[in-house]
C-alpha cells in the first residue's frame, strides 16, 4: 500500500494559484512519486523547493502495488520520479528541468516573473 502523501515544508510557501474567471484563487496541485534515495527524485524536489512550491510526495520504495498504481497513472512509465501538475503527467526529472529551462514550468505553476 502506498504511503500517505506528505507535503514538503519549503519555507512555509503555499502552492501557487491562478485567478479563475470569477477572481477566486485556484491552487495548483503538484504530486511527485519518489524513492527515498533516488538522486533524480532529490533533484526534482530540490527544484520545486527552490521555487517555493508545495507538493504531495508519494514514497513508493519497495511497494510494488504503489508502483503499479503510479505506472497506470503515468501511462506505463515506471521510472521515478513521476511528476504531476494538476493531474497532468509531465514525466520525470529531465522533463521537469526542460520545462523549467523553457519557462513553461513557471507558467504551469502560476509563477510570475
Amino acid at each position: 500500500m502506498a504511503q500517505k502523501p506528505s507535503s514538503n515544508n519549503s519555507s512555509g510557501a503555499d502552492a501557487r494559484a491562478d485567478q479563475d474567471g470569477e477572481g477566486r484563487k485556484e491552487a495548483v496541485k503538484v504530486e511527485i512519486y519518489t524513492w527515498r534515495f533516488c538522486p533524480y527524485c532529490i533533484r526534482a524536489k530540490g527544484l520545486l523547493d527552490r521555487k517555493g512550491v508545495t507538493y504531495n510526495e508519494y514514497l513508493i520504495d519497495g511497494d510494488e502495488t504503489a508502483r503499479q498504481a503510479m505506472m497506470r497513472r503515468a501511462e506505463g512509465r515506471s521510472t521515478v520520479p513521476q511528476i504531476f501538475i494538476n493531474n497532468r503527467g509531465i514525466g520525470g526529472c529531465d522533463n521537469l528541468m526542460e520545462l523549467d529551462s523553457t519557462g513553461w514550468l513557471d507558467q504551469m505553476l502560476g509563477i510570475t516573473a
